[in-house]
């Protein structure tokens, strides 16, 4: 494993257990085992370091999904399938959800994180809205923005909310029921 992602990692990790003010220099050193100093070779600012840990955890949230799998199918079924699978698995690791919204906050007050936190999130509402334009989507930019609010609601409700994890099931459902009101022709 690269250096760079054991320490982005342990610092996904660490928010997850300590939330922003537990994110040290030091403090991911010590969880990872690395020596004094490690972390702050690799990322010296505190900015840098949050960075790194966003850039992993959007590398790692990009593996989920298999974007190839997604547009060659283009029926609702199965990419609702695809989607709840991707949900699921986003559920069941916790760490990596409770990460994100750890960033997503501390992005609102740091306007460098706030670009990058930004144009992460761009590459799956652009990747969406290019799915719903091959699913006949009216405005695929407009119901882009909505999936992946619909997504980040029911994410936010299992973690941070009253839900717990869905079964993938129930979540394969939703997503349907979702997209088939967003794919019914206007009248």
């Amino acid at each position: 494993m690269r250096r760079s992602d054991l320490v982005a990692d342990t610092a996904i990790a660490l928010l997850a257990e300590r939330g922003m003010r537990g994110l040290t220099h030091r403090a991911v050193d010590e969880a990872a085992g690395l020596p004094p100093g490690s972390t702050s070779n690799l990322a010296r600012t505190r900015a840098a370091l949050l960075e790194l840990t966003l850039a992993r955890l959007t590398e790692l949230e990009s593996a989920v999904f298999d974007p190839e799998a997604l547009v060659s199918m283009a029926d609702v079924d199965g990419v609702a399938r695809v989607f709840a699978r991707a949900l699921r698995a986003q559920l069941l690791d916790r760490r990596r959800t409770l990460a994100r919204y750890e960033l997503a906050l501390e992005a609102t007050r740091r306007p460098e994180l706030r670009a990058v936190y930004d144009r992460a999130g761009r590459r799956f509402r652009d990747f969406a809205a290019t799915l719903l334009a091959a699913m006949g989507s009216a405005d695929p930019a407009r119901h882009a923005g909505e999936l992946v609010a619909f997504a980040e609601g029911l994410m936010f409700y299992a973690v941070a909310g009253a839900g717990g994890t869905s079964a993938e099931d129930d979540l394969r459902r939703a997503v349907a029921d979702l997209l088939t009101g967003m794919l019914r022709p206007v009248r």
